[in-house]
């Protein structure tokens, strides 16, 4: 049954593309080989199979709203893809909109009442009508009986989870047949950006995961000045229905009605770009969809983000290589930003390193002649990947997402302040993170954290390091010795460590 269903899918899909005058620009993007075009010709005369779409739309994003659901939220994510669709593409692809009418409030009620298993009357004194409908859910605003509080109810759409289901199937037979048609397309890892999308969007159709980065965001958060989150509700949420604080307050992008309320819109675009540094480059962990649509200003002037549903990711080792790199660029040692790719493994070994540091110069250079008001930290990013790939780097999702969202929230940030120095504000917050990420205080921390971990494993050390002492003896014939001697190694240095941190300690103390 998958398989027709597949073949169906394909053939509707490059009708649309056909009928939208999408192919063409889709083809451009992908650098489709002939045998790849030759294929596509034959869906011409079916075109007519296909949806029609909104003409007012650029041609991709009118075929994938048409489409449906599915392909509305592909291309949504495709759009933080540059590396794979081409800037041409991501730009018009974000003005993509969940064009979709919203579900009864019928189906809604009887999706609260499955899944908190109270009629809604019982959770709800009011609930009202939909007022924002999405590709996979859409929100109600209503008010707590018990605590007579506003909320928001987010509810996900009847069977979409099967629908999703369905086309994500159909995707992949599509990279695999693009895959076989056009091997130089596997450069873009087609079958690698469907496991991407399908990853965001399975953690979507759970509403508790967008729950729990939400808690996650606020417990990270919770002292930034000037910052709020809508609090999650977590009696009355579940797997379809999130419910949250509203959010009351004027949206960001509409800068007559913040001048009418008397807020400092200079004030704002330096908070909200400082802002969104600071959760990623402190904590690892930022909104990573933060245009104006998912902001607004509360009376007392604190930016309020809300919509949880992707959220971005850097661990720490990542962060510090990165923040290694920016300080090089800072005092333009452009040799030690080309050894710091080296040694994290970024750039592969068999690559000259003075080569790409000159690469790198041709990077930064231009930044420091530039008027501080054009420099766009967005853009740096994109220059930097950009060089980085040429000299075989592979493509970082998550960095790629981090650049996409820097280049929105500067955005943002500029239609709030069109002269703002972007360098300027954003010194501070990454001038602190340099601090706390390289030289004393950093190695003070990994110190403490090392000691935490030997601490835990203490009392076993001496009987570990004892059984690799014996295993490295009599070594097992399955096992090379050479193994067992570097594990037996490992645990010694670290009970050497272990034994150097106790004695700094105790000189310290």
């Amino acid at each position: 049954m998958r398989g027709p269903h597949n073949v169906w899918r394909l053939i509707q899909t490059g009708a649309t593309l056909e009928r939208t005058g999408a192919m063409k620009a889709v083809l451009d993007a992908m650098d489709a080989p002939p045998a790849l075009r030759l294929a596509a010709k034959v869906v011409w005369p079916f075109r007519w199979l296909g949806e029609k779409g909104d003409p007012s739309m650029p041609a991709p994003s009118r075929a994938l709203s048409a489409l449906g659901p599915a392909y509305i939220k592909f291309g949504q994510i495709l759009s933080t893809r540059p590396d794979v669709v081409g800037d041409e593409m991501a730009q018009e692809l974000r003005i993509l909109q969940d064009k979709l009418p919203p579900f009864s409030i019928e189906q809604a009620k009887e999706a609260v009442e499955a899944e908190l298993d109270r009629p809604v009357s019982e959770v709800f004194s009011e609930f009202s009508e939909p007022v924002a409908a999405a590709s996979i859910a859409q929100v109600h605003k209503a008010r707590l009986a018990e605590t007579d509080e506003i909320v928001a109810v987010k509810v996900l759409r009847p069977g979409i989870e099967r629908r999703f289901r369905r086309d994500i199937d159909a995707f992949y037979f599509s990279a695999s047949v693009i895959e076989f048609l056009s091997p130089a397309s596997r450069r873009l890892r087609p079958t690698d950006v469907i496991e991407h999308f399908e990853g965001v969007v399975m953690g979507e159709l759970d509403l508790r995961l967008e729950s729990a980065a939400a808690s996650e965001f606020a417990a990270n958060t919770v002292g930034d000045d000037g910052f709020q989150l809508p609090e999650i509700k977590w009696n009355h949420s579940g797997r379809r229905v999130m419910t949250l604080g509203w959010a009351d307050g004027v949206p960001l992008g509409d800068n007559d009605a913040l001048d009418a309320m008397g807020h400092d819109r200079v004030a704002l675009s330096e908070r909200v770009l400082q802002l969104f540094l600071s959760h990623a480059l402190r904590d690892g962990f930022f909104h990573a969809d933060m245009h104006q649509g998912n902001l607004k200003v509360a009376a007392n002037g604190d930016i309020i983000a809300y919509d949880f549903g992707i959220m971005g990711h850097i661990d720490e080792y990542t962060r510090r290589v990165y923040a290694e790199i920016l300080y090089g660029f800072i005092r333009r040692d452009y040799r030690r930003v080309a050894e710091v790719h080296f040694e994290a493994g970024y750039v592969p070994a068999d690559q000259d390193v003075d080569e790409f540091a000159r690469a790198l110069r041709a990077v930064g250079e231009p930044i420091f002649g530039m008027d501080a008001s054009g420099i766009s930290m967005g853009k740096l990013l994109a220059y930097l990947f950009e060089v980085t790939e040429r000299f075989g780097m592979e493509t970082r999702t998550e960095l790629i997402l981090l650049q996409r969202t820097m280049v929105v929230v500067e955005g943002v940030a500029r239609s709030l302040n069109p002269h703002m120095n972007i360098w300027t504000v954003a010194k501070p917050v990454v001038e602190d993170y340099i601090k706390q990420s390289i030289g004393p205080r950093a190695v003070a921390n990994d110190l403490g954290k090392t000691l935490r971990v030997l601490a835990r494993f203490g009392p076993r050390l001496p009987d570990l390091v004892e059984s690799a002492l014996i295993n490295q003896s009599h070594p097992p014939v399955d096992r090379p010795k050479s193994q067992w001697r570097g594990q037996a190694l490992f645990l010694m240095a670290g009970l050497a460590l272990g034994v150097a941190c106790a004695l700094t300690i105790s000189a310290i103390l």
